[in-house]
């Protein structure tokens, strides 16, 4: 995290820095960025062979997958 680190940059630094996993938060807003309290949290590995688009990617299936339900259990 921290200042630059949002779209690709946030996934060419896992791979940059060989990370082994990655994944999602999904917090309530407040007023000070990603600083709200966390609803639901997800990970996946990341591959010595994988890119910044394969990480994209595969967070863009936990987003896809998770979000939904997580709403949907806050709205009822």
């Amino acid at each position: 995290g921290g200042k630059g680190m949002y779209g690709n940059h946030v996934h060419e630094a896992i791979v940059n820095n060989k990370e082994t996993e990655t994944g999602i938060t999904i917090h309530y807003v407040n007023e000070h960025y990603d600083a709200g309290a966390i609803i639901f949290q997800a990970k996946c590995k990341v591959l010595p062979t994988d890119t910044a688009q394969h990480v994209a990617a595969n967070i863009h299936k936990l987003e896809m997958e998770h979000f939904p339900k997580v709403v949907e259990k806050l709205l009822k």
